[in-house]
C-alpha cells in the first residue's frame, strides 16, 4: 500500500527522499478521501473572460473537478490530455449536458483566467460544458480543503496529488480518481452512477428508463466505446418468457384429472 501511495504522488511529481516522499503521499491520500461526503462551498470562480461564476449553478448535474496549475510542464498537462477522451467518451455516451466539467488553477498568483484560456487552447479542449476557470486564494483554499487536495509549493513547482474528483448532482464530493494516466472507464463508470442514479429510489417511469440505461450502457474493450446494449434485457425476457412455458406446462399437468377419473358421472 505504501508503494502505492508514493507511485501516487510521484505521477504528481514529487521530488524528496524516498521517506519524505512515502509519508507525503499517505497523508495527502489520507486528507483527500477523508473528504468523501463533503459538500462544496459556495465558492464563486472567474471564467476566462473576467465573469463571475458561483461553483453552484453546477448544482443539479454532476461535476468533474480537476485542479491544476498552468506552469507544470509534465503532470498537468498528462491529466487533461487523459481526461478529454474519457470526457468526450462520457458526452457521447451519457449526453453532452448530462454532467458539466470544470479545471481550476490552484497557483492564484500565476494562474489567471487569461492564463486559463490559455492552458485550454494549448491542449486542445473544445468539449462543451468543460470550463476553465480561476480563482483567488480565498475560494481557491475553500474549495480544495472541500476536495480534499492538499498542495505543497517547492522549487519550480508544487507537489499535489494527481486526482478528479467526481461531485454529486446535490454537490458532494462522491469520487476521487487518482493519476495523470487512466481508461476512460476510471471516470465514465462512476459518472454513470451519478448521471443514471444508480442509488436513487425507481419512484417514476423516468426512474426505470434511467435505471435501463445504467444497466445497458456498458464498456466495450475492442473498440474503446460505450454502447448501449440491450442484450441483457433480451436474455432476462427469454429466461422469463421460458419460466412462464414451465409454469404454465405444470398448472395444466396440476389440474388435469388423475388417469381413470376421466368421463365418471
Amino acid at each position: 500500500m505504501r508503494a502505492l501511495l508514493v507511485l501516487v504522488m510521484l505521477v504528481a511529481g514529487v521530488i524528496a527522499a524516498p521517506a519524505q516522499e512515502s509519508d507525503k503521499a499517505e497523508r495527502a491520500l489520507k486528507t483527500s478521501q477523508a473528504a468523501l461526503g463533503t459538500p462544496l462551498p459556495d465558492v464563486v470562480l472567474t471564467n476566462p473572460k473576467g465573469v463571475s461564476v458561483p461553483i453552484r449553478q453546477f448544482r443539479g448535474k454532476p461535476l468533474l473537478v480537476t485542479l491544476v496549475y498552468t506552469s507544470c510542464a509534465d503532470v498537468c498537462p498528462t491529466l487533461i490530455e487523459s481526461l478529454y477522451p474519457a470526457v468526450q467518451e462520457a458526452q457521447a455516451a451519457l449526453g453532452d449536458d448530462s454532467f458539466n466539467v470544470i479545471t481550476v488553477g490552484f497557483d492564484v498568483r500565476s494562474d489567471t483566467p487569461e492564463r486559463m484560456r490559455l492552458l485550454a487552447r494549448e491542449r486542445g479542449v473544445d468539449l462543451p460544458n468543460w470550463r476553465f476557470l480561476a480563482a483567488d486564494q480565498e475560494n481557491l483554499d475553500a474549495l480544495a480543503s472541500a476536495l480534499g487536495f492538499a498542495f505543497y509549493s517547492r522549487p519550480g513547482g508544487f507537489d499535489h496529488l494527481a486526482q478528479v474528483s467526481l461531485v454529486d448532482k446535490d454537490g458532494k464530493l462522491y469520487q476521487q480518481v487518482y493519476g495523470a494516466i487512466f481508461e476512460p472507464p476510471v471516470i465514465i463508470e462512476p459518472l454513470k452512477d451519478l448521471v443514471f442514479g444508480r442509488f436513487s429510489p425507481v419512484a417514476s417511469v423516468q426512474n426505470v428508463i434511467d435505471r435501463i440505461k445504467l444497466f445497458c450502457t456498458v464498456y466495450d474493450p475492442n473498440t474503446g466505446r460505450y454502447i448501449f446494449d440491450y442484450s441483457i434485457f433480451v436474455g432476462i425476457a427469454i429466461g422469463l418468457l421460458c419460466l412462464s412455458l414451465i409454469l404454465t406446462f405444470l398448472v395444466r399437468e396440476w389440474r388435469r384429472p388423475p388417469p381413470g377419473q376421466t368421463g365418471r358421472a
